[in-house]
């Protein structure tokens, strides 16, 4: 086991990997479209949406449940891919049989509780 030195060091090398795997997350754009094509949805590393672009032809066929469920399912396929690339940035960190669909991504517990053992919290 090394010293608390040695610790603290090891703690604050994994402190920025994992801040600049949180910042190549933060930039992962991932795009979906809909079945017909004519819905596109792009969302950020945290699932957020970040653009939808709907083509003209959808209000064609006035339909707005339709509508909102293709909207809704592209969407979330967007996010789907984008938690699959989040997932392959920060994978080496997860036990071997997490999966994208399973493992939480959001790294600012882990980042809090790095900073508390840096600062000599140890538990």
């Amino acid at each position: 086991m090394g010293t608390f030195t040695d610790r603290r060091a090891g703690y604050a090398r994994t402190e920025q990997r994992l801040r600049d795997q949180q910042r190549r997350m933060a930039e992962v754009r991932a795009t979906a479209e809909s079945e017909d094509e004519l819905i596109s949805a792009t969302v950020g590393g945290h699932g957020e949406l970040v653009e939808l672009r709907l083509d003209p032809r959808v209000f064609r066929v006035p339909d707005s449940a339709g509508l909102a469920r293709a909207i809704t399912g592209t969407i979330h396929r967007a996010a789907e891919l984008a938690q699959e690339e989040g997932f392959a940035i920060i994978e080496e960190h997860f036990p071997a049989e997490t999966t994208a669909a399973t493992a939480d991504l959001r790294l600012g517990p882990v980042l809090h509780e790095l900073d508390r053992r840096i600062a000599g919290g140890e538990r």
